[in-house]
């Protein structure tokens, strides 16, 4: 399990739970739960940092919590 703070949030528009990762641009999934939302975030987080890697980006420490106003 990934150390990045993840946002989970139902969407009304999608019909499905939406994960996403504030400290990972773009890095986002969706479930038809929220355990799958999860799950599925934890995929994509590696394969974020998996491409990052290969692209030669920087890739950010996770910070833990966010605070946001």
């Amino acid at each position: 399990m990934s150390k990045y703070e993840v946002i989970i949030y139902w969407s009304k528009d999608d019909q499905a739970f939406i994960a996403e990762v504030p400290e990972l641009p773009g890095c986002a999934a969706d479930g038809a739960t929220y355990q799958e939302a999860l799950a599925n975030v934890e995929t994509i987080i590696q394969e974020w940092i998996e491409t990052a890697k290969d692209l030669g980006r920087t890739i950010p420490e996770p910070k833990g919590r966010l605070a946001f106003a």
